[in-house]
């Protein structure tokens, strides 16, 4: 177990964490979660996210990390979905999501910590209200867990290739399997057991795949692990410094804010502890990905995957300076595969369809949707929906995307949930939306909207109206009104037409 785990000016040991994870693990036994089942995290970066989900694993059954952004019928979507036996939340994120819990799933409090409170402004904290169990209260009522089992991992949501999110679910794996796993992390992220004075600053999400495994394997494994409440620039080089960081994991979009930051306030803070820096998640801009290297030295690492196949390539510092652009060659045990529209692999720098995976470690399914996990199946790779191209040393490049997901600051969007609630606006009559190249976020929503003749829409006004209908990262940066949008014969929109102009004037191979 991890030495310490920090949080503001809070922290617990490694041993600690563990004990308080046993208790809480009888007390979700006692209200009847069991192997296989799930219970939903709906924290921010916190200790209590940590032992809720030790907690849960020792029982064999799945925490299942909640993107805290959700509207309540986009939280209600996903709690259903995976058939919540109990939900763990922060106390002020309770009060605007408790209407989202099923009556079948007990609900379990966790009082809103000082640094979190600070961090986004939410000044006290939120009054228990009566019949409230109460996370610290509530766990010290119960011994700790006599049997464990092993734990499945995390069920984490991605939008993947539908509007709706869907549950990645991993089948329970073998020894052998969860040795695999165990080696893709420690590749990931350069971590391992046998490395001493290990310091991982976890300042992305945990509701996120990348941070929630960086986050959890760095437990495990006895690092030092200091949580950061929110991402703030200069308060994670601070972190650094203070702590003597040496693994942390960032999305590009957390560059581009780092690089913002005036030079005498970069040049203030000491990050020369840092051993291995890694992005993912996000296209990265070139010149942004080549300051950070010049600003933090050849520390900076890559790695291309998804949820659902883990990661598969991987890249350091110098074979990128080599290659700008590649995101790596594969890592052992996976395969990578460029292919055309009836599978057929294509020769080297030939752009196709990208199919990866690790054949050899535990298999996954999309949480009560069987058919969608066929449906991305490629005799055992898994597609991803991206576009790409090998060159002659197996390097793998990204050009464009299969289907029309949208990775914004690392968070997958999908438009048809956006366009679906655009026509619930009054006066819209047709809309498009689509992702177009954004310096800080590598991609932005873009929405072009048709409205019914005579109405009076606007940006600010169309905005506004999706904000009380989906999440506000949902909501589309740009917006574009035209009297008639381009269609294909068969009378759909032609989105390609609308999308190139934009991705061309960037420069992307498409």
């Amino acid at each position: 177990m991890a030495s310490q785990i920090v949080s503001g000016d809070r922290f617990v040991s490694g041993e600690a964490l563990l004990e308080r994870a046993g208790r809480a693990a009888s007390g979700l036994e006692s209200l009847g979660v069991g192997k296989g089942d799930t219970v939903a995290l709906i924290l921010r970066n916190d200790i209590a996210f940590l032992e809720a989900s030790v907690a849960v694993g020792l029982l064999g059954a799945y925490p299942v990390a909640v993107n805290w952004h959700f509207s309540i019928a986009e939280a209600a979507y996903v709690l259903g979905d995976c058939s919540a036996k109990a939900v763990i939340i922060h106390a002020d994120l309770y009060e605007g999501l408790a209407a989202a819990i099923p009556e079948t799933a007990a609900a379990i409090v966790v009082d809103t910590p000082p640094e979190i409170a600070a961090a986004y402004g939410l000044g006290e904290a939120p009054v228990a209200a009566p019949g409230e169990r109460r996370w610290d209260a509530w766990l010290g009522g119960f011994a700790p867990l006599q049997s464990a089992q092993v734990s499945p991992g995390t069920i984490i949501y991605t939008s993947g290739t539908t509007g709706k999110p869907k549950g990645v679910r991993r089948a329970p794996a073998t020894a052998e399997q969860s040795a695999i796993t165990e080696a893709i992390i420690a590749g990931s992220y350069g971590l391992s057991a046998s490395d001493t004075g290990v310091v991982s600053l976890v300042s992305a999400p945990m509701y996120h795949s990348a941070p929630n495994a960086q986050s959890l394997f760095s437990v495990r494994i006895g690092a030092d692990v200091i949580l950061q409440p929110r991402f703030d620039p200069e308060d994670m080089l601070a972190l650094i410094e203070k702590w003597r960081v040496t693994h942390l994991y960032l999305a590009p979009i957390m560059f581009n804010r780092l690089l913002q930051l005036p030079a005498s306030v970069r040049e203030r803070y000491d990050v020369s502890s840092l051993r291995f820096v890694v992005h993912a998640a996000a296209p990265c801009p070139q010149h942004i990905k080549r300051q950070m290297i010049e600003w933090w030295g050849p520390v900076i690492h890559e790695f291309y995957g998804s949820t659902e196949v883990r990661a598969v390539a991987a890249c350091t510092a110098h074979e990128w300076l080599e290659r700008p652009g590649t995101v790596g060659r594969s890592l052992a045990g996976a395969e990578i595969q460029i292919v055309d529209a009836e599978g057929n692999a294509l020769p080297v720098g030939e752009v196709g369809e990208i199919i990866c995976g690790h054949p050899t470690a535990s298999d996954f399914t999309y949480q009560g949707d069987d058919g969608k996990r066929l449906s991305i199946d490629r005799a055992g790779l898994i597609a991803t929906g991206d576009m790409g191209y090998l060159d002659e040393a197996g390097y793998l490049f990204i050009c464009d995307r299969a289907t029309d997901m949208i990775i914004s600051g690392g968070v997958n969007i999908y438009p048809a949930e956006i366009e679906a609630a655009l026509a619930r606006v009054p006066g819209v009559r047709d809309c498009a939306v689509f992702g177009i190249p954004d310096d800080e976020y590598g991609e932005s929503v873009m929405a072009v909207v048709q409205p019914i003749e005579g109405q009076q829409l606007t940006p600010a006004s169309l905005a506004d109206a999706l904000r009380r209908d989906i999440a506000s990262y949902k909501v589309p940066r740009r917006f574009e009104l035209v009297g008639e949008l381009p269609r294909e014969d068969s009378g759909k929109i032609f989105k390609r037409k609308l999308r190139a102009p934009y991705w061309e004037a960037a420069g992307r191979r498409i």
